[in-house]
């Protein structure tokens, strides 16, 4: 399993990934500090799930997302962002991310989730973004 792990602080990557890798030990990682660099790694490599922070340098995570989602549109993309979920769950859920998690958040939500999407997409479920980011 391949994870693209996309913000621009190097420790964020580096957390992010050993969250992750207690619950997915056999994961690879990939990682991008902005949009373009995720762009490239997305051509280069076949990913299973993106992290993709919305603050980056040059364009933002949004602005990835919206060409994640048309060029790889079966590619989950979890936003992990230190904005409040009320003000950018609502729109990332609309450009087609999978889940959105605060940072401040990520130690208790992110593996519960990204293992939940991660089953939902190879059972081919339909991801229910707005149940999962707790807006229904």
């Amino acid at each position: 399993m391949n994870i693209l792990i996309a913000d621009d602080h190097s420790a964020t990557r580096n957390g992010l990934s050993e969250i992750l890798a207690e619950a997915l030990p056999s994961a690879q990682y990939g990682f991008a500090a902005n949009a373009e660099e995720v762009m490239k790694r997305l051509t280069e490599t076949k990913f299973d799930l993106a992290l993709l922070d919305i603050n980056m340098p040059g364009r933002s995570g949004l602005d990835a997302l919206k060409d994640i989602k048309l060029l790889f549109p079966h590619l989950p993309v979890v936003i992990v962002s230190i904005h409040s979920e009320e003000q950018y769950a609502e729109p990332c859920m609309r450009l087609g991310a999978a889940a959105y998690i605060n940072k401040n958040s990520a130690p208790e939500k992110l593996v519960p989730s990204v293992l939940r999407i991660l089953g939902e997409h190879r059972n081919g479920a339909t991801h229910d973004c707005f149940a999962c980011a707790g807006l229904q």
